[in-house]
């Protein structure tokens, strides 16, 4: 029986995606390339491993071979790392990553994983955290940096440090205020501190209050600049305008939660290196923490 690398890739990405198209995203194929390493792998095993009346529904063998592909995709992961160096692994890692991230340690990451892994090529999609964790699941990206965890029995999340939130105006606004009405600046209507903090709001200040939610973190900072708006944004990116004079740090009745966040990946097959990947982003990021709370 000749089995190949490739053929059990596309056989477990149209398991995990659900289907060819999104299978054939994922690995970067045509949805035909797909179909041919599926029909390929069957006929190497003698036996049909979808059912194609049951929208590519597993067979019962194709259900066994789940695990055994899983097996040996992470035997050769395993066999990547312990055996080969690490100038030897040439491969594309695909980051997906949150704004709060990318204007943080993202590039002090990339370099950090370029000095362990030099052949190690890097693809990058910023987006918000809801959006990734999709693609995660979907096999579009390989390691999410993202807020976490990612409550999915698939996933392996590496815990992060934590972005400290504070409250933000402009200097020449200083009568800016939630007991006026003004608005609050803060993360997208689809995350999680910005529902946190609407409720926070709703209760200490009533409904009035209107929000100004946006995806892009240093757009949230210009507009704060110019006095559109009080943010409710993370400290460490806060510092360059801070610094500059552009916005200043004021206190008010309530506090914004902490962002949490996690280094994310799907367990099981070919997740060695994106383990190994995880780790050194766990540990720039500790170290960009720790230079920034000894300043």
């Amino acid at each position: 029986m000749n089995v190949t690398l490739d053929q059990l890739r596309a056989f477990l990405a149209v398991v995990q995606s659900g289907g060819v198209r999104k299978a054939a995203e994922s690995l970067s194929l045509t949805q035909p390339a797909v179909t041919a390493r599926i029909k390929s792998l069957e006929e190497a095993v003698g036996q049909p491993l979808f059912d194609r009346a049951d929208k590519m529904a597993l067979t019962r063998r194709g259900s066994v071979l789940v695990r055994y592909a899983e097996q040996f995709l992470s035997l050769r992961s395993l066999v990547e790392r312990d055996v080969s160096s690490a100038d030897g692994i040439a491969r594309l890692l695909r980051i997906g990553a949150s704004e709060t991230i990318v204007q943080t340690w993202l590039p002090h990451f990339i370099q950090d994983l370029r000095a362990q892994y030099p052949n190690v090529s890097v693809e990058i999609d910023v987006d918000d955290s809801l959006s990734l964790r999709d693609r995660l699941l979907a096999n579009g990206i390989d390691l999410g940096l993202m807020m976490g965890p990612v409550s999915d029995y698939r996933v392996e999340n590496l815990s992060l440090p934590r972005f400290d939130m504070g409250w933000f105006r402009s200097p020449g606004c200083p009568d800016l205020s939630p007991d006026a009405g003004d608005p609050i600046i803060t993360f997208s209507r689809s995350t999680r501190p910005h529902r946190e903090l609407k409720e926070q709001v709703l209760e200490r200040y009533g409904p009035t209050v209107p929000f100004f939610p946006s995806t892009s973190l240093s757009a949230g900072f210009r507009m704060v600049a110019m006095g559109l708006g009080i943010g409710a944004l993370p400290l460490i990116p806060a510092e360059p305008f801070l610094s500059a004079g552009d916005i200043e740090r004021i206190e008010l009745d309530i506090q914004p939660s902490p962002l949490e966040f996690s280094a994310a990946f799907v367990a099981g097959s070919d997740a060695a290196f994106c383990r190994q990947a995880a780790e050194v982003a766990a540990g720039t990021a500790r170290e960009f923490h720790k230079i920034f709370l000894s300043k």
